[in-house]
Protein backbone atom coordinates (compact mmCIF):
# COMPACT_ATOMS: atom_id res chain seq x y z
CA UNK A 1 0.00 0.00 0.00
CA UNK A 2 1.64 3.74 -1.18
CA UNK A 3 1.15 6.75 0.53
CA UNK A 4 -1.17 7.52 -2.18
CA UNK A 5 -4.18 5.01 -1.27
CA UNK A 6 -4.77 5.32 2.31
CA UNK A 7 -8.02 3.47 2.81
CA UNK A 8 -11.29 5.24 4.11
CA UNK A 9 -13.25 3.38 6.76
CA UNK A 10 -16.88 4.65 6.96
CA UNK A 11 -19.65 3.98 9.38
CA UNK A 12 -23.01 3.00 7.86
CA UNK A 13 -25.98 4.78 9.63
CA UNK A 14 -26.09 8.60 9.43
CA UNK A 15 -22.57 8.48 7.25
CA UNK A 16 -23.29 6.37 3.93
CA UNK A 17 -27.22 5.75 4.54
CA UNK A 18 -29.60 8.27 5.72
CA UNK A 19 -32.16 5.79 7.20
CA UNK A 20 -35.04 8.49 6.70
CA UNK A 21 -37.39 7.27 9.79
CA UNK A 22 -36.28 3.36 9.08
CA UNK A 23 -34.54 3.65 12.13
CA UNK A 24 -36.32 5.60 14.92
CA UNK A 25 -39.87 4.70 13.50
CA UNK A 26 -39.48 1.00 13.77
CA UNK A 27 -38.12 1.56 17.22
CA UNK A 28 -40.76 3.73 18.58
CA UNK A 29 -42.85 0.77 17.07
CA UNK A 30 -41.07 -1.96 18.69
CA UNK A 31 -41.71 0.01 21.91
CA UNK A 32 -45.41 0.01 21.72
CA UNK A 33 -45.98 -2.83 20.25
CA UNK A 34 -44.48 -3.78 23.75
CA UNK A 35 -46.51 -1.64 25.96
CA UNK A 36 -43.34 0.48 26.67
CA UNK A 37 -43.57 4.42 26.66
CA UNK A 38 -41.91 5.81 23.13
CA UNK A 39 -39.63 8.67 23.97
CA UNK A 40 -39.33 12.11 21.87
CA UNK A 41 -38.22 12.48 18.60
CA UNK A 42 -35.09 14.13 19.60
CA UNK A 43 -33.99 11.59 21.86
CA UNK A 44 -35.04 8.51 19.04
CA UNK A 45 -32.65 10.73 16.78
CA UNK A 46 -29.93 10.16 19.26
CA UNK A 47 -30.30 6.27 19.37
CA UNK A 48 -29.28 6.22 15.64
CA UNK A 49 -25.36 5.39 16.15
CA UNK A 50 -24.72 3.97 19.32
CA UNK A 51 -25.24 -0.14 19.51
CA UNK A 52 -28.93 -0.53 19.70
CA UNK A 53 -28.79 -2.75 22.93
CA UNK A 54 -27.55 0.52 24.66
CA UNK A 55 -29.75 2.69 23.65
CA UNK A 56 -32.83 1.00 24.32
CA UNK A 57 -31.53 0.72 27.89
CA UNK A 58 -30.04 3.90 28.19
CA UNK A 59 -32.34 6.03 26.50
CA UNK A 60 -35.50 4.33 25.94
CA UNK A 61 -34.78 2.42 29.84
CA UNK A 62 -36.47 -0.90 28.05
CA UNK A 63 -36.43 -3.38 30.82
CA UNK A 64 -33.30 -5.53 30.97
CA UNK A 65 -35.57 -9.17 30.89
CA UNK A 66 -37.69 -7.67 27.64
CA UNK A 67 -34.83 -6.33 25.48
CA UNK A 68 -34.17 -9.62 23.23
CA UNK A 69 -38.08 -9.26 22.29
CA UNK A 70 -37.97 -5.58 21.43
CA UNK A 71 -34.93 -5.63 19.54
CA UNK A 72 -36.45 -9.03 17.53
CA UNK A 73 -39.48 -6.59 17.00
CA UNK A 74 -37.48 -4.06 15.99
CA UNK A 75 -35.43 -5.85 13.70
CA UNK A 76 -38.49 -7.42 11.50
CA UNK A 77 -40.12 -4.80 11.24
CA UNK A 78 -36.87 -3.14 9.95
CA UNK A 79 -36.48 -5.55 7.78
CA UNK A 80 -39.98 -5.54 6.47
CA UNK A 81 -40.28 -1.66 5.72
CA UNK A 82 -37.22 0.35 7.36
CA UNK A 83 -34.21 -0.48 4.66
CA UNK A 84 -37.15 0.66 1.57
CA UNK A 85 -36.84 3.97 3.69
CA UNK A 86 -33.58 4.32 3.52
CA UNK A 87 -31.55 6.40 0.81
CA UNK A 88 -27.98 7.23 0.08
CA UNK A 89 -26.48 10.49 1.30
CA UNK A 90 -26.29 12.72 -1.67
CA UNK A 91 -22.52 11.85 -3.64
CA UNK A 92 -21.77 9.19 -1.81
CA UNK A 93 -22.01 6.73 -5.02
CA UNK A 94 -19.61 8.95 -6.83
CA UNK A 95 -17.24 9.23 -4.17
CA UNK A 96 -17.10 5.48 -3.31
CA UNK A 97 -16.76 5.13 -7.27
CA UNK A 98 -13.91 7.32 -7.28
CA UNK A 99 -11.93 5.75 -4.52
CA UNK A 100 -12.51 2.48 -6.36
CA UNK A 101 -11.04 3.52 -9.79
CA UNK A 102 -8.39 5.48 -7.93
CA UNK A 103 -7.79 2.06 -6.12
CA UNK A 104 -8.11 3.32 -2.89
CA UNK A 105 -9.22 0.46 -0.39
CA UNK A 106 -12.64 1.14 1.47
CA UNK A 107 -14.54 -0.19 4.46
CA UNK A 108 -17.46 -0.46 6.19
CA UNK A 109 -17.53 0.01 10.41
CA UNK A 110 -20.85 -0.47 11.80
CA UNK A 111 -22.60 -1.05 15.13
CA UNK A 112 -25.38 -2.65 13.26
CA UNK A 113 -25.33 -6.77 13.14
CA UNK A 114 -22.95 -7.21 10.33
CA UNK A 115 -25.11 -9.54 8.32
CA UNK A 116 -27.81 -6.63 8.45
CA UNK A 117 -25.23 -4.40 7.07
CA UNK A 118 -24.47 -6.38 4.18
CA UNK A 119 -28.11 -6.68 3.50
CA UNK A 120 -28.92 -2.78 3.60
CA UNK A 121 -25.98 -1.98 1.59
CA UNK A 122 -26.93 -5.30 -0.63
CA UNK A 123 -29.86 -3.07 -0.95
CA UNK A 124 -28.75 0.20 -2.40
CA UNK A 125 -26.43 -1.60 -4.67
CA UNK A 126 -22.72 -0.06 -3.35
CA UNK A 127 -21.53 -3.21 -0.74
CA UNK A 128 -19.26 -4.39 -3.64
CA UNK A 129 -17.46 -1.29 -3.43
CA UNK A 130 -16.01 -2.37 0.01
CA UNK A 131 -13.11 -4.35 0.23
CA UNK A 132 -14.17 -5.31 4.49
CA UNK A 133 -17.67 -5.13 5.87
CA UNK A 134 -17.77 -4.99 9.44
CA UNK A 135 -20.42 -4.80 12.33
CA UNK A 136 -21.42 -6.29 15.61
CA UNK A 137 -22.73 -9.79 16.27
CA UNK A 138 -25.99 -11.01 15.41
CA UNK A 139 -27.10 -11.25 18.85
CA UNK A 140 -27.03 -7.23 19.89
CA UNK A 141 -28.49 -8.53 23.55
CA UNK A 142 -25.31 -10.21 23.91
CA UNK A 143 -23.34 -8.49 26.79
CA UNK A 144 -19.54 -9.72 24.84
CA UNK A 145 -20.47 -10.81 21.21
CA UNK A 146 -17.85 -9.79 18.47
CA UNK A 147 -16.34 -7.23 18.56
CA UNK A 148 -16.28 -5.23 21.47
CA UNK A 149 -17.69 -1.52 20.75
CA UNK A 150 -16.96 0.82 17.65
CA UNK A 151 -13.47 0.44 18.61
CA UNK A 152 -13.40 -3.33 17.86
CA UNK A 153 -15.31 -3.07 14.87
CA UNK A 154 -12.90 -0.53 13.81
CA UNK A 155 -9.93 -2.82 14.69
CA UNK A 156 -11.62 -5.69 13.00
CA UNK A 157 -12.24 -3.73 9.67
CA UNK A 158 -8.41 -2.81 9.65
CA UNK A 159 -7.26 -6.17 10.08
CA UNK A 160 -9.09 -7.18 7.29
CA UNK A 161 -7.87 -4.28 4.96
CA UNK A 162 -4.94 -5.94 6.39
CA UNK A 163 -3.72 -1.77 7.22
CA UNK A 164 -2.64 -0.13 10.24
CA UNK A 165 -3.49 2.89 8.95
CA UNK A 166 -6.45 4.50 7.85
CA UNK A 167 -8.99 7.38 8.27
CA UNK A 168 -12.45 7.08 9.91
CA UNK A 169 -15.73 9.13 8.69
CA UNK A 170 -18.44 8.99 10.77
CA UNK A 171 -21.14 11.27 12.31
CA UNK A 172 -21.80 10.21 16.01
CA UNK A 173 -19.13 10.38 19.07
CA UNK A 174 -18.83 6.78 18.96
CA UNK A 175 -17.00 7.04 16.10
CA UNK A 176 -14.73 9.48 16.59
CA UNK A 177 -13.32 7.34 20.06
CA UNK A 178 -13.36 4.23 17.85
CA UNK A 179 -10.72 5.89 15.71
CA UNK A 180 -8.80 7.28 18.47
CA UNK A 181 -8.59 3.82 19.87
CA UNK A 182 -6.85 2.56 17.17
CA UNK A 183 -4.76 5.79 16.73
CA UNK A 184 -6.87 6.73 13.48
CA UNK A 185 -7.79 10.48 12.47
CA UNK A 186 -12.12 10.79 12.36
CA UNK A 187 -13.60 12.82 9.66
CA UNK A 188 -16.80 14.20 11.08
CA UNK A 189 -20.05 14.37 8.70
CA UNK A 190 -22.46 16.80 9.89
CA UNK A 191 -25.11 15.39 7.71
CA UNK A 192 -25.86 12.77 10.51
CA UNK A 193 -27.54 12.68 13.52
CA UNK A 194 -24.83 14.05 16.04
CA UNK A 195 -26.30 17.40 18.09
CA UNK A 196 -24.47 20.50 17.49
CA UNK A 197 -20.56 20.66 18.19
CA UNK A 198 -20.56 16.68 19.63
CA UNK A 199 -18.16 15.72 16.75
CA UNK A 200 -15.91 18.69 17.58
CA UNK A 201 -15.85 17.74 21.84
CA UNK A 202 -15.50 14.30 20.58
CA UNK A 203 -12.23 14.87 18.79
CA UNK A 204 -13.06 14.83 15.29
CA UNK A 205 -9.75 16.19 12.78
CA UNK A 206 -12.34 18.26 10.87
CA UNK A 207 -16.65 17.99 10.26
CA UNK A 208 -17.38 18.49 6.61
CA UNK A 209 -20.89 19.35 5.26
CA UNK A 210 -20.63 17.42 2.12
CA UNK A 211 -19.59 14.35 -0.10
CA UNK A 212 -17.04 17.35 -1.78
CA UNK A 213 -16.18 18.88 1.36
CA UNK A 214 -15.52 15.21 2.50
CA UNK A 215 -13.07 14.40 -0.51
CA UNK A 216 -11.16 17.04 -0.28
CA UNK A 217 -10.31 16.78 3.42
CA UNK A 218 -9.30 13.16 2.52
CA UNK A 219 -6.55 14.56 0.33
CA UNK A 220 -5.65 17.17 2.72
CA UNK A 221 -4.99 14.64 5.41
CA UNK A 222 -3.26 12.12 2.87
CA UNK A 223 -1.30 14.65 1.94
CA UNK A 224 -0.51 15.98 5.29
CA UNK A 225 0.77 12.57 5.79
CA UNK A 226 2.79 11.81 2.98
CA UNK A 227 4.64 14.51 3.71
CA UNK A 228 5.28 13.76 7.27
CA UNK A 229 6.04 10.47 6.22
CA UNK A 230 9.25 12.14 3.25
CA UNK A 231 10.30 14.22 5.85
CA UNK A 232 11.05 11.22 8.45
CA UNK A 233 12.43 9.25 5.48
CA UNK A 234 14.78 12.62 4.90
CA UNK A 235 16.18 13.07 8.29
CA UNK A 236 16.90 9.17 9.14
CA UNK A 237 18.68 9.30 5.67
CA UNK A 238 20.92 12.20 6.90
Amino acid sequence: MTSTTVPVIFDLDGTLVDPAGGITDGIATALREHGLPVPSQELLDAMVGPKLSDSLLKVAAVPPAMLEAVIRTYRMHYLDVGIAQSRLYPGIVELLDEYVEAGRPVAVATQKPEALAHIVLEHHKIARQFLAIRGSAADEAAAAAGPVGKAGIIAAAMTALGTQHAMMVGDRAQDVAGALANGLDCIGVSWGFAPDGELEAAGAVAVVDDADGLRNKVDELESVRSTALSEVRNDGAV
